[in-house]
């Protein structure tokens, strides 16, 4: 059986793709800060019949990071580790020129040390079972958005994690993965009061992962629109 940690899993892209792993037949530990929200996301993937453990809580927190780790190898271990919980910092999102500083400490505590965190905790087993980490990314990680800059690099800095996390351990297969954009809550804050309804639905980016996961496809950068022929940008 594989098993795989999911973070952000109550909504959005994070969901999405837990469902489609449930259905495939993957055994998921997945987490969110809200636990409302998350034991409603946990009872739907029960019904494909897989075991899911839903632990609420801030991936932030080192002692949730243990208990992710320490769940997913009471199921067996850790194929997958999806760093897909994610903070959009404040909002209305700021300039680079006023952003409060602890606050950007904050986005990245959450967005780069998180995610190192969860990969040194859960290399051990990844590496035994020959697994991959996905590490989600995005575009603002590579373009210059007013406004962006604190989330934007946070999201510049877990990319270059991932590379040369894929430098060092050739065993592991590490994916930077952008889903586009999306109509998610997070979209929204992003845009306070604008329509979003013109983005599509999370579930529209999971196809393009799931190939990366079933196939033999090397270490990289991947946007779900360019995954026609699974070639890295």
């Amino acid at each position: 059986m594989s098993v795989a940690i999911v973070t952000g899993a109550s909504q959005g892209f994070g969901r999405a793709l837990a469902e489609e792993l449930a259905h495939d037949g993957w055994d998921l530990v997945v987490d969110a800060r809200h636990q409302p929200a998350l034991e409603v996301a946990a009872a739907a993937l029960r019904r494909h019949g897989r075991r899911v453990v839903a632990l609420a809580g801030d991936v932030a927190d080192p002692v949730h990071r243990e208990a992710l780790v320490a769940a997913a190898s009471g199921l067996g271990g850790v194929d997958l580790l999806v760093n897909n919980a994610s903070t959009l910092g404040p909002t209305p999102m700021p300039g680079l020129a006023d952003y409060p500083l602890e606050e950007l400490e904050a986005v990245y505590r959450t967005n780069v040390i998180a995610p190192l965190a969860l990969v040194q905790r859960a290399l051990p087993a990844l590496l035994a079972a020959h697994g991959a980490v996905v590490n989600v990314t995005s575009d603002a990680a590579v373009e210059g958005y007013e406004g962006w800059g604190g989330y934007g690099s946070s999201k510049a800095a877990l990319e270059q994690v991932s590379n040369v996390l894929a430098a060092e351990q050739p065993a592991l297969r590490v994916y930077r993965f952008d889903p586009g954009d999306m109509r998610t809550q997070m979209h929204q804050e992003a845009f306070p009061g604008e329509d979003i309804s013109d983005r599509p639905l999370p579930d529209v980016a999971v196809p393009g992962l799931v190939e990366l996961l079933e196939g033999d496809v090397p270490s990289g950068r991947y946007r779900a629109q360019a995954l026609k022929g699974v070639v890295p940008v």
